[in-house]
């Protein structure tokens, strides 16, 4: 007898278009060319029969079963096999019966596969549409899921590209105090560079970050997003009871207010496990893989060499970074696609600013610019750096203090980012002719170089001077030999 899940089925598919075959409606179902006649004929639903007794006894191999038939694909002979070595002693027709049930359609709901504590987390992310600031804005609203508790934490970026993704997956980490063992994630490009089963290969830098905290990345396959469902749900739930009728001031208004929906989510008694998420999460934690020392600094965005007036240039407008910056290079990295953030080259984060939106503006932070005392402590440091590199001209110092004097540092870090253009012998010449005509500032020294002397190639940086070129291309993270051997990307 036909299912009534069939035929409901059937009857919508003819509905929607009538042009369809019967046979092109078996082939989507799995099931005959007249099994799908007999329904659309069929008035009435047919009534549900449960199977009683014949399946009683395979109740236990159930997750068994499941996992072999929807995660490893065996054929249903070779799980009958397996599960008859492991005491099955009922008859075929109960078994077949059994697994056509289990198995998964896109029509069929299915029995979620559990995981132990600390074994599995889960991580995608959903694009919505809210007013900040009055004002429409495409938002992502990131959810990373501890699969044995249903933990759940939630990010939100104005971006969705790799370095949104990353962040806003290692922030989970961090605030889940480490990761699961494995992390499961669809196939997209910031994850998967070639999805297919034959040719499959995993995104270099996705790897990078998956050694640096030392989980096993899998994936589900392509049309199997039930593999995943944990994290795929509740993005309704966010839809229905966040994000719908809601407006904020600006966007850490919020980021603020995501993260007390999160705190509520994780309070109330999850459907499945009868308990709530922030009590099972206490049990889990103590499973979860350490976190390690430093964050991950595999991420090399764009560089920028501050400017002697301590600015950065970034989407036509500038901002300000820590006086004792003033002529180095810099990274930079946009944070949740909102905020630009400005990191040493030891990548210690030195700066922060929300991007305008304003073309041509200057955006200062009062503090970058240092205190009096600050500014003569940075002084001392470039005159001891510059009569080490022009000993006799110490008396050229003293003038050009006394000259400039609250600008006197700025001025000399120029003269000192000047010297490695051009050969000693003509810099120490324009240095002479500052003395002639009582002129101690960097605007002269440039001026007469550019006049009367060609720039040479040495471009060597000197001590704590400011040498041009690009980034050192360091490799700061361990070896990630251990992910070649990945040979079973579908998380098996």
């Amino acid at each position: 007898m036909i299912r009534m899940e069939d035929w409901v089925t059937i009857k919508n598919l003819k509905a929607k278009d009538a042009s369809i075959s019967n046979r092109q409606i078996a082939r989507q179902l799995g099931i005959s060319h007249n099994t799908v006649k007999a329904a659309l004929e069929r008035t009435l639903a047919p009534e549900y029969n449960k199977k009683g007794k014949r399946q009683s006894a395979l109740e236990p191999f159930k997750e068994i079963i499941f996992e072999m038939a929807n995660i490893k694909k065996f054929r249903g002979s070779r799980i009958l096999n397996e599960v008859r070595s492991k005491g099955y002693q009922g008859s075929n027709t109960a078994f077949y019966d059994f697994l056509q049930n289990i198995k998964l359609t896109k029509e069929k709901h299915f029995t979620p596969y559990e995981t132990a504590p600390g074994e599995q987390s889960q991580f995608d992310w959903s694009p919505y549409t809210v007013f900040i600031g009055g004002k429409i804005t495409n938002i992502y609203v990131y959810s990373y899921i501890n699969s044995f508790s249903r933990y759940q934490i939630l990010e939100v970026s104005l971006s969705q590209n790799q370095a949104a993704i990353l962040e806003a997956l290692e922030q989970s980490i961090i605030e889940s105090d480490g990761p699961c063992l494995r992390l499961q994630t669809d196939n997209a490009k910031s994850f998967v560079i070639n999805a297919s089963k034959n040719n499959f290969q995993w995104n270099p830098r996705y790897l990078n970050f998956c050694g640096h905290y030392g989980f096993t990345p899998t994936r589900s396959l392509p049309g199997h997003p039930w593999s995943k469902g944990k994290v795929e749900k509740p993005f309704s739930f966010i839809e229905a009871h966040f994000i719908a009728g809601s407006s904020f001031e600006d966007f850490q208004d919020l980021h603020n207010k995501l993260k007390v929906f999160q705190q509520e989510i994780n309070k109330r008694i999850h459907s499945t496990t009868k308990t709530a998420p922030v009590e099972l999460f206490e049990k889990e934690r103590l499973t979860l893989l350490p976190l390690p020392e430093n964050r991950y600094v595999g991420i090399k965005e764009e560089t920028r060499k501050v400017s002697y007036d301590c600015l950065i240039a970034y989407g036509a407008s500038r901002y300000s970074v820590p006086w004792m910056f003033a002529g180095k290079l810099v990274w930079i990295k946009i944070s949740k696609g909102y905020y630009l953030q400005v990191y040493s080259q030891s990548n210690k984060l030195i700066a922060s600013h929300r991007l305008s939106l304003t073309k041509g503006s200057v955006n200062i932070v009062q503090e970058h610019y240092g205190s009096s005392r600050a500014l003569q402590e940075g002084l001392e440091t470039l005159k001891q750096k510059f009569l080490e590199l022009f000993p006799e001209e110490e008396l050229f110092f003293e003038k050009l203090k006394a000259q400039k004097r609250m600008h006197a540092a700025k001025e000399l870090q120029h003269i000192l980012s000047l010297s490695t253009l051009y050969i000693r012998d003509d810099f120490t010449e324009a240095l002479k002719k500052a003395f002639e005509y009582n002129i101690f500032n960097h605007s002269f020294i440039s001026g007469y170089l550019e006049k009367n002397h060609k720039q040479s190639f040495r471009i060597e940086p000197i001590g704590i001077t400011f040498g041009t070129g690009e980034l050192p291309k360091v490799n700061v993270k361990r070896d990630l030999i251990q992910y070649k051997l990945f040979t079973n990307p579908s998380g098996t």
